[in-house]
C-alpha cells in the first residue's frame, strides 16, 4: 500500500494513522499482546479508507479490540434461509458493533490483509466500512453520500447486488456480498482498494460511484503489468 501512494497521500496517511492511535481506545483480548506494531498496522489500513474523507467519519468507532486469531461464536441466530435459525459455530474474522460500539479484528487476518495475502480480502477495510455505513443510523449498504450521488449509487449497487444474490457472477465481487446490502458495501470496499484495476474493468459503474464516494482512485496507483512475452520460435 505505502509505496503506491504519492508523497502528499503518504503524509496524510501518517497524520490520520496518528490520530486513530491517539484518539481511539485500543484493547487486546484473549491474552493477546497489543504492541505498537499491531496498532500501527491496523490503524494505517483503517486510515487508507478515509484518506479522501475525514477522521470524523470514524466518530462511531469507540475502540479497536484485537484478538490474536479468528473468533468462534455460538448461540442461536438467523439461519442461511429466510425464516430459519441455526446454532452452528460461526467463525468470525472481525466485527463492527452497532452505534458507538468497537471494531473487533483478528490480528492474523489484519496482518494478512496488510500483505495482500488474498486478493479482495481485507478484514480491517471490511469492518471499518461497516462503521461508515452506520453513520446514517442504518446498515443498508448506503453510507452518507453527497446529494448528487445518491440516486446513481442506489441504482448501480442494487443492480450488482441483485445479480450476485441471484447467483449470477459479477467478478471480482465475492458471493459474501450477497448476504445483505450492508455486506455488499463492505465487500465492494475491499475489492475497490484491493483489486481496483479488476473492478474498474469489470464493473466500471460500481467503480465510478465508489471513487466518487471515497474520493480516491486506487486503480491509478496500481502499477501497470506488462503481459507475458511469448517465447520466440526459431525458423
Amino acid at each position: 500500500m505505502w509505496p503506491l501512494l504519492e508523497h502528499e497521500e503518504q503524509q496524510r496517511l501518517l497524520l490520520i494513522t496518528d490520530e486513530l492511535l491517539s484518539r481511539k481506545r485500543w484493547e487486546a483480548a484473549r491474552g493477546f499482546e497489543l504492541t505498537d506494531t499491531v496498532r500501527v498496522v491496523i490503524a494505517a489500513q483503517a486510515a487508507l479508507l478515509v484518506l479522501g474523507l475525514s477522521t470524523d467519519h470514524y466518530r462511531l468507532v469507540s475502540a479497536v479490540v484485537v484478538h490474536p486469531s479468528t473468533l468462534t461464536t455460538t448461540g442461536v441466530r438467523a439461519g442461511p434461509s429466510p425464516g430459519t435459525v441455526t446454532a452452528d459455530p460461526l467463525a468470525v474474522l472481525g466485527l463492527a458493533q452497532d452505534g458507538r460500539g468497537p471494531v473487533v479484528v483478528a490480528w492474523d487476518q489484519a496482518l494478512a490483509g496488510a500483505h495482500r495475502a488474498e486478493p479482495g480480502h481485507n478484514v480491517v477495510l471490511h469492518e471499518f466500512a461497516h462503521k461508515l455505513d452506520m453513520l446514517d443510523g442504518t446498515i443498508d449498504g448506503t453510507p452518507l453520500l453527497q446529494r448528487d450521488l445518491r440516486a446513481e449509487w442506489v441504482a448501480v449497487c442494487t443492480a450488482v447486488y441483485e445479480d450476485v444474490a441471484a447467483g449470477r457472477p459479477r467478478p471480482p465481487m465475492r458471493w459474501y456480498g450477497a448476504t445483505n446490502p450492508g455486506e455488499f458495501f463492505a465487500v465492494a470496499t475491499e475489492v475497490f482498494f484491493e483489486q481496483p484495476r479488476e473492478l474498474a474493468v469489470s464493473e466500471p459503474a460500481l467503480y465510478d460511484v465508489l471513487t466518487r464516494f471515497y474520493r480516491q482512485d486506487p486503480a491509478r496507483r496500481e502499477p501497470l503489468v506488462d503481459p507475458p512475452r511469448q517465447p520466440s520460435v526459431d525458423q
